[in-house]
């Protein structure tokens, strides 16, 4: 008899969904720390931001510890929390340079200056103080040429709603402080302001209405006076109208050569480089993969500018193919990419530091992770492998539980066309399920619309799995990772495209005797939340679904939600019929399953109106529905108490609708 097989003789047969677990919701939401970015400091030191759902979401500075053993240190007073609000979803809260951090403060949206040097260092008002945080700066940088800070800055003082978005400098020498000076200004929306290292030069992305920043951006270049203004600017990038193109991530090298990353012509994001005597994009490397992702926050750092000891100029990169990240680097010279072997399958930020790069990262056993990756000398192999930071250093206790993810091709309801998801069977080192039973499925649909949704490591999956439940996370239509064309099947037909992918994909897996097409629920948050309410009004595939800060009202949404994504589902619905016909308010009477509600009183993206509407409409219908709101909670969860609440309720929600579940089971399963 094989090992294989003695060990599953020895597993307790019971029902799927009745498992119990260590993993438990305590565990869950104890280990949901965010990584908010990562710097080094003068010495080499890596210092990172993390949100901490124990401390109801603050975000904190943390600096790596001195030596082995040692603990780290929090950098951030405990009055003061580093969040900014800009585009609501925040994001390049902080910049460090030399022995300075600067930083965004989340209580009153001011930027602040800190010494990292000093053991007591208070931090220090850059910005007015406006009396409420009506003005949120992101993504700045220090100009050492005119000792200033130039950063993105958002102003909500005269319009709450539709903000105006410029560049400003902000000096540090002033002795009171000061309204921000505008260097750029006019058009909808900047990022990435990025200065050359004379100082003489500074590039930034800006975007119009109706426009994402994954739809059409531009590149521009500006010349700094001897007075400090921008006196004259050059397009890039994106102003052919004969290239549909969305340069991100601008940054120049050592030597003042402006790079950056775009997905013209191929439609997979690759890096280009900018000739200036010619005005001239030329490609450094073109892969049909994409090497940045789209811009949701502020500040992704997707490569680093590294010299070899032959002081060979390459690039560390990363880039997504297939559903999984690849870390590579690139002779830019040469046009040649060398890929790094080492344990992370996902990879977002990576950090240059001292002979080293800090990466952050993760993988199906790893957490959201940040790893130390010390090179050779030659700068073409990973000869340590180190993790310095995990959202959940205690997770791989649990790594006999954990369900390993099988990326999976589906066919959509377009003949040739496929689609992707992740597929986690149930797994438990103690149960095994009874004979005859298939696994319910929780199948989840991830927000955005335009995001990913990886293959790594996350408890709360886990939380499901290990009880017996299958579960599957869908790349649907519309998805990034996959190129532009992937992206754009979303283009009018968001309710539609993503709703049909996520039945086809659960009908799949009910095909190839993976689960029980009895048992099939769906859950998602915030785009995600809308896919599960449109699945469950227009399709008969589900039982029950869970909408985390889900949309009900299209049309709601558009008059009510944030400049940033004010003309978004305008590109994603089309004209007033299909808002009325997509959104699943208009349509109560073809509910017919149970639904529970979770929303923030705070969240200005998809406000409590829409949850409260669907409830109510339900409610009235006579069908099982549960509304839970949260005091202080905005778009996304953070504190640690909701979190829990939230992945308990869906436990309890779900197994009581599981047809073949007892009131036995649903106590065990929490």
């Amino acid at each position: 008899m094989s090992m294989s097989s003695s060990s599953e003789v020895s597993k307790t047969a019971a029902p799927y969904g009745s498992w119990k677990s260590p993993i438990t919701s305590d565990v869950v939401s104890g280990s949901s720390k965010r990584l908010g970015g990562t710097a080094v400091d003068s010495l080499g030191r890596l210092i990172w931001l993390e949100s901490r759902p124990t401390e109801s979401g603050r975000s904190v500075l943390v600096r790596e510890a001195e030596k082995a053993g040692e603990e780290a240190v929090d950098i951030t007073p405990k009055e003061f929390g580093v969040r900014t609000l800009a585009q609501e979803y925040g994001g390049g809260a902080f910049r460090v340079f030399g022995d300075t951090v600067v930083f965004s403060n989340y209580k009153d949206q001011r930027l602040y200056k800190q010494s990292l040097d000093s053991k007591d260092s208070s931090p220090v008002p850059l910005t007015p103080d406006n009396g409420k945080p009506l003005v949120s700066y992101a993504d700045g940088v220090f100009d050492a040429r005119f000792n200033r800070y130039v950063t993105v800055q958002e102003d909500r003082r005269e319009n709450k709603l539709n903000p105006s978005t410029t560049i400003v400098a902000i000096g540090f020498g002033n002795k009171d402080i000061q309204e921000p000076e505008v260097l750029i200004s006019g058009n909808d929306f900047y990022a990435f302001p990025r200065l050359d290292p004379k100082g003489e030069k500074i590039a930034w992305i800006e975007w119009s209405h109706p426009n994402m920043p994954w739809d059409k951006t531009e590149l521009w270049v500006g010349y700094i006076s001897e007075t400090g203004e921008v006196y004259k600017r050059i397009c890039v990038a994106g102003s052919d109208s004969t290239l549909v193109e969305s340069p991100t991530e601008p940054k120049w090298s050592p030597d003042g050569e402006l790079f950056f990353i775009t997905d013209r012509k191929n439609g997979f994001w690759n890096i280009y480089k900018w000739i200036e005597s010619e005005n001239e994009v030329v490609a450094v490397y073109t892969v049909d993969a994409e090497f940045s992702g789209p811009l949701w926050v502020f500040g992704l750092n997707s490569y680093e500018f590294i010299q070899s000891n032959e002081k060979k100029n390459l690039i560390a990169c990363s880039y997504r193919q297939n559903g999984r990240s690849y870390l590579g680097i690139l002779d830019y010279v040469q046009g040649s990419l060398s890929l790094l072997d080492i344990p992370f399958t996902d990879i977002d930020n990576i950090t240059s530091g001292n002979h080293c790069l800090y990466v952050e990262g993760a993988s199906a056993v790893n957490p959201s992770s940040v790893a130390k990756v010390i090179l050779d000398e030659h700068k073409s192999r990973a000869v340590e492998f180190e993790i310095i930071w995990s959202s959940s250093p205690d997770s791989s206790k649990y790594k006999s539980y954990f369900s390993l993810p099988e990326l999976i091709e589906f066919p959509t309801e377009v003949p040739g066309q496929n689609a992707y998801a992740f597929f986690y069977p149930p797994t438990n080192p103690v149960y095994q399920g009874s004979q005859g039973e298939k696994p319910p499925l929780l199948l989840k649909s991830h927000g955005g619309p335009t995001a990913e949704t990886r293959g790594m490591l996350s408890l709360s999956i886990q939380y499901w799995t290990s009880r017996g439940w299958a579960f599957v996370d869908v790349n649907y239509g519309g998805s990034t990772g996959y190129g532009r064309e992937y992206r754009d099947r979303l283009l009018g037909r968001w309710g539609i495209v993503d709703v049909n992918d996520c039945c086809s994909c659960a009908k799949f897996l009910v095909d190839s005797g993976k689960v029980d097409g009895e048992r099939l629920c769906i859950t998602g948050g915030s785009a995600g939340g809308y896919t599960t309410l449109a699945a469950l009004a227009f399709k008969e595939t589900f039982k029950a679904g869970a909408s985390l800060y889900g949309v009900a009202d299209l049309g709601l949404l558009r008059a009510e939600t944030h400049k940033f994504e004010s003309h978004y589902i305008d590109n994603l619905v089309g004209n007033e019929k299909d808002y009325f016909e997509r959104s699943p308010i208009n349509f109560v009477d073809k509910f017919s399953c149970p639904i529970i509600l979770f929303q923030g009183l705070e969240d200005k993206v998809v406000p409590p109106d829409q949850a409260r509407k669907i409830y109510k409409a339900l409610k009235e219908k006579g069908l099982p529905v549960a509304l839970v709101e949260y005091e202080g909670e905005q778009h996304g969860f953070r504190k640690a108490e909701n979190i829990k609440f939230t992945l308990e309720q869906q436990m309890v929600f779900f197994a009581r609708l599981s047809i073949t579940l007892t009131e036995f089971l649903v106590k065990s399963a929490i």
